[in-house]
């Protein structure tokens, strides 16, 4: 019965975040006309590449991740945006779904990496 009522708060605030930015990666590939559509969309763009780096970080401390993490949503986001230049193919769509992308192999390259040291240390015991 000793629950913490702030304890409760942080998976909110992150289905909420995830939400946000689920909806702004939405508005953006369907090019619907919304006053919500921009910052959402740059909540994806932020928050994504943001939340791929955060969790690679997992054993720094808590505002030096959210700094790296943040500087290497910012420097994905440049990159993307450059190649995108570079090749003369810029679209909004096509940088949402780059930034998308880029982000998911990130998480999925940490997930791998996590449970291959689980196997790893299930045999070796």
């Amino acid at each position: 019965m000793d629950q913490d009522p702030g304890r409760d708060l942080l998976p909110l605030l992150a289905g909420a975040a995830a939400a946000i930015a689920g909806v702004g990666a939405v508005l953006a590939l369907t090019d619907v006309d919304s006053p919500l559509r921009a910052p959402f969309a740059l909540f994806f763009l932020l928050a994504a590449p943001g939340t791929a780096v955060g969790i690679a970080l997992r054993g720094m401390e808590p505002f030096g991740r959210t700094i790296a993490s943040l500087s290497a949503a910012v420097a994905l986001n440049l990159l993307v945006a450059q190649g995108m230049l570079a090749v003369h193919r810029w679209s909004v769509r096509g940088g949402i779904a780059a930034v998308a992308a880029l982000s998911s192999l990130i998480l999925l390259l940490v997930l791998v990496r996590r449970f291959r040291g689980r196997t790893v240390r299930r045999r070796a015991s």
